[in-house]
């Protein structure tokens, strides 16, 4: 035998035998809608008794349900997993490190360049890395400034006049040493050479020195003059 909720349409297979002849109270184990379902046709006898239906809790079958949906499970709704999440932070720590890498290496840059002439007296060999940029460095820390050479005559004899001045570009007091002049032909070959003293034994930080010198009767051949410290001097 098979019943159909009124209520909300749940059919259900039960024994017709459960049914007394003129029918019996039933609940829907779905929903709870309790109602009357009378006995089949075929089960009546039309000689039969009335019998009055039993108490409504004892009355109440408890049908065999046929079918019902599964109720929806708790953990079916997927819970968000922290991996998931944008990793906001961690990115922007990465651009952050990238920014400062970059900063201090442009510093570092900026330092070597407007400092190369203090790192290159307290460090001579980064003299040939900065040749190699094609930057010049005096490793020595002090400069040429202001060379003039010209002629003057002394009686029947001319003289080469040489002046200038020397700095010191360093943050420190450095010792000068003795400077060499040399005279060279038009293909730069060395005719003639000689040294003389500055006049200053020292020279402080950011200080010029005048130096003064000459000579009688140079080479009648001599183009260019070259000025060096005498120690810078290789044979």
């Amino acid at each position: 035998m098979i019943l159909t909720c009124p209520e909300c349409a749940t059919r259900y297979q039960t024994d017709a035998s459960n049914f007394v002849p003129d029918g019996r109270k039933v609940r829907c184990a779905k929903c709870g809608h309790v109602w009357f379902q009378p006995a089949p046709e075929s089960e009546r006898g039309p000689e039969e008794a009335r019998v009055e239906p039993e108490s409504e809790a004892e009355a109440v079958a408890a049908p065999k349900r046929e079918s019902y949906a599964p109720s929806p499970r708790a953990d079916a709704v997927p819970t968000p997993r922290l991996s998931d999440r944008p990793r906001i932070f961690e990115r922007l720590g990465i651009g952050v490190g990238w920014a400062v890498l970059a900063a201090i290496v442009l510093g570092i840059g900026w330092s070597g360049f407007q400092y190369r002439q203090s790192i290159a007296s307290l460090w001579p060999q980064s003299s040939s890395l900065y040749a190699a940029m094609g930057l010049r460095v005096n490793t020595r820390g002090i400069e040429f400034h202001d060379k003039t050479a010209h002629f003057e005559t002394d009686g029947d004899q001319d003289v080469l006049v040489i002046t200038g001045h020397l700095l010191n570009t360093t943050a420190r007091e450095l010792s000068v040493p003795a400077i060499r002049v040399s005279l060279m032909d038009a293909g730069r070959h060395e005719l003639y050479h000689w040294n003389f003293s500055a006049g200053v034994p020292t020279l402080a930080p950011g200080k010029l020195a005048f130096f003064h010198t000459q000579l009688t009767s140079p080479p009648a051949a001599a183009r260019n003059i070259e000025l060096r410290f005498a120690a810078e001097h290789t044979n």
